[in-house]
């Protein structure tokens, strides 16, 4: 359910969990104790050393893409040191997972939490990768659907089947089940003109990075009408929030609820000094 107005905005921070950086348990700590609201871990299970798909970010890719833990194990320990903070992947790479395990998992992870869990989910942008896991890069979103909507059912049925053109499986059981009904929300962290479609079908929130282009907003409101739905039932996350009360304001007014800082992934002397800044931007947000 998208909030409303800066009263009720919410604010997070993303970061990736690597080994040589701050740790997950301290940095959810950390989070929590300057009265933030979300931490959002991305993934990659590895980076192919041919780097034939170039880094859409231009130049060479960092280091971090190679060296992160494991989300849903990071995530899971950092319910475990945790009260408040709402637990998130930025994103999860649908595409290189058995959508099975994967239902497993964010169940696992929400039950843990307490129904803390927030599921950021994308295809993925490195074709190698994915190939990897024995992906099919053509059909890349028409998988993740899929297995998005084979997963609801396994949160949702005692017996759950699904028979797609991708994933099939005949009836099975598979516990825990989410905390959250129908499991936790999915969001769609994508900037394609496709994305306003994807997110009426089958997601409850939106995550671009960024910003909202000119007339996004009118092509989501359209697409979520053409569902028998409203733009006010999603959750408009803005991923890679500016550094300024001023711009973060302005995003609110736009319509986004939840902004999401992107720290580097750094020690800690270099971290900490980064949360204290947002949670002082926070405070000039919220009056």
């Amino acid at each position: 359910m998208a909030f409303s107005g800066i009263d009720n905005a919410k604010f997070g921070v993303s970061i990736f969990p690597t080994d040589y950086a701050i740790q997950p348990i301290e940095m959810a700590l950390a989070v929590e104790e300057r009265g933030l609201d979300s931490l959002f871990f991305p993934e990659h299970t590895h980076i192919p050393t041919s780097r034939k798909t170039p880094f859409p970010g231009g130049g060479e890719l960092p280091r971090q893409y190679w060296r992160s833990h494991d989300p849903f194990v990071a995530l899971g320990a950092c319910a475990a040191a945790t009260d408040r903070i709402a637990l998130g992947t930025g994103i999860c790479l649908v595409i290189e997972r058995d959508p099975i395990t994967l239902a497993k998992e964010i169940a696992s992870l929400d039950m843990i939490s307490g129904g803390r869990a927030i599921i950021g989910i994308g295809a993925g942008w490195n074709r190698e990768e994915m190939e990897n896991h024995g992906a099919n890069y053509r059909n890349r979103w028409k998988i993740v659907r899929e297995k998005v909507l084979a997963m609801r059912e396994i949160w949702r049925e005692d017996e759950a089947e699904f028979h797609g053109e991708f994933v099939d499986f005949d009836p099975i059981w598979s516990w825990p089940k989410p905390v959250q009904e129908g499991g936790p929300p999915i969001w769609i962290g994508a900037n394609s003109k496709w994305v306003f479609d994807r997110v009426a079908e089958y997601a409850d929130g939106w995550m671009p990075i960024g910003g909202m282009g000119s007339g996004n907003m009118q092509q989501l409101s359209d697409a979520m009408a053409g569902r028998g739905r409203k733009v006010d039932d999603l959750a408009l996350a803005l991923f890679a929030a500016p550094m300024d009360a001023k711009q973060c304001e302005g995003r609110i007014e736009q319509g986004f609820d939840h902004l999401i800082f992107a720290v580097p992934s750094e020690e800690p002397d270099k971290v900490l000094p980064l949360l204290d800044s947002i949670a002082d931007i926070v405070r000039q947000v919220r009056g």
